[in-house]
């Protein structure tokens, strides 16, 4: 992302998870709070004029909404196990934290300084309270190791953690990504992440090359060009080799099956650009 200013792509997320509010029904993912932490503006032009009908934008925002449940899902599995800490790693206007169900979790939201401070704005301005179990904690990934920025807001390094890292991976170097899996793998057993990756290009189908060169080009207008790929039977061979005990991947059939079956609104996931994976310790 650029200096001086927030995440453009974070904002474009936020948007389409209050979209999905807005315009889907079943909800995948139920944020009451998602219009309100965009900002009146950006709300009412939502409101007005979605511009969220067209194949591509549903696909898009069927995804955001599945991969932030997923998130939320395995995040209650790991506290019905017992862990008490949650990372949210690249927070940018999620609001799990403001909406948090689980007595004596606290939740940890790591991000760039620019848009953490963004982001705190819009909280203020929304009247969205900051709960007492909320830890800021500002990092760039680029230039910080997560161990060292954690380490100074009272992380708990020797409790179990679970981590979730959505819509960050294919705008890091893949130095800085690795190094940031490798420190949740030599965490206490039973912390775990959850995060999305894009896809090698080569492994994708002209369709799919299409939209990635789609996507590619807007967000390279927001000045955060996508940098990191995957093969996902790589990835998992790689986790599986820093130490973590089990891996899931989930592609857009495995989202379907799960979160879109038997809607009657044609919501789905579709392509396959991007991909999530959960990983155990």
């Amino acid at each position: 992302m650029q200096e001086g200013t927030f995440s453009r792509t974070a904002q474009r997320v936020a948007i389409r998870r209050a979209a999905h509010q807005l315009l889907d029904a079943p909800r995948v993912l139920d944020d009451p709070l998602a219009l309100r932490i965009i900002g009146s503006e950006a709300e009412d032009a939502l409101r007005s004029n979605p511009k969220e009908g067209h194949a591509f934008a549903r696909a898009f925002r069927a995804f955001m909404a599945a991969r932030s449940r997923y998130a939320e899902d395995e995040l209650a599995r790991s506290v019905a196990h017992g862990v008490r800490q949650y990372i949210v790693l690249g927070a940018g206007l999620d609001t799990f934290a403001y909406r948090n169900p689980h007595a004596g979790l606290r939740v940890f939201e790591v991000d760039h300084p620019d848009t953490q401070a963004w982001k705190r704005e819009q909280l203020r301005v929304a009247g969205i309270a900051t709960p007492p179990s909320l830890t800021f904690v500002p990092i760039d990934f680029e230039r910080q190791t997560l161990a060292d920025g954690l380490g100074q807001f009272g992380f708990d390094a020797g409790a179990a953690a679970f981590f979730s890292w959505l819509g960050v991976t294919p705008y890091l170097t893949r130095e800085a990504c690795m190094m940031t899996l490798a420190f949740i793998a030599k965490m206490t057993a039973g912390s775990s992440v959850v995060f999305d990756f894009a896809v090698d290009r080569a492994l994708l189908n002209p369709g799919q090359r299409m939209a990635l060169d789609a996507l590619s080009k807007r967000v390279a207008r927001y000045g955060e060009p996508l940098r990191l790929f995957f093969d996902p039977g790589k990835l998992q061979h790689q986790l599986k080799g820093m130490g973590f005990r089990r891996t899931e991947l989930l592609q857009g059939k495995e989202l379907n099956a799960r979160y879109f079956k038997d809607r009657d609104d044609g919501l789905l996931v579709r392509g396959a650009i991007g991909h999530l994976m959960g990983a155990w310790v």
